[in-house]
């Protein structure tokens, strides 16, 4: 599950599981929006794994939602890109042993794409800007050397 807000597309929330349930759902819905942080609106797809118990708590929260047409992954493009950049450039080069293993592989890749990782739609520039400083350039690798961000160290 990945809960993205479209200002910047931010990833403010991953959780991995087996098998989703509408419980499993809201809790993740509760765990990304405490309090009263919640958005106005939340765009999701027409998974049958989004039950009454969902749409409850997602009601109580007073969030409105907005589901997508059936097969219609356009009508949600910004999750879509995410997910497929999180295939090709994560996924699709290591071996995922176990959900454990999932959420570390995750969570290294999300702090690459909000910290390091440029986005077209953003003129290249990364989520998290950076200020510039002058000194020797060193390679940090990231999720695990798959990888790198490029930083000056201050001389």
């Amino acid at each position: 599950m990945i809960i993205l807000v479209h200002d910047r597309r931010r990833i403010i929330h991953t959780a991995v599981t087996e098998h989703p349930t509408a419980v499993w759902l809201s809790r993740q819905v509760t765990e990304a929006f405490p309090w009263d942080t919640a958005p106005r609106y939340l765009l999701r797809d027409r998974d049958a794994s989004y039950g009454q118990h969902f749409r409850r708590r997602v009601d109580a929260m007073g969030i409105t939602e907005v589901v997508t047409a059936s097969r219609s992954p356009w009508q949600n493009a910004y999750v879509e890109r995410v997910i497929g950049s999180i295939r090709r450039e994560c996924l699709d080069h290591i071996v995922i042993f176990n959900e454990r293993h999932l959420r570390c592989v995750l969570s290294s890749y999300v702090d690459y794409y909000q910290s390091t990782r440029t986005h077209l739609s953003l003129d290249k520039d990364c989520l998290e800007l950076i200020p510039l400083r002058i000194g020797r350039v060193v390679a940090i690798p990231k999720v695990t050397g798959l990888h790198y961000r490029y930083e000056r160290l201050t001389a």
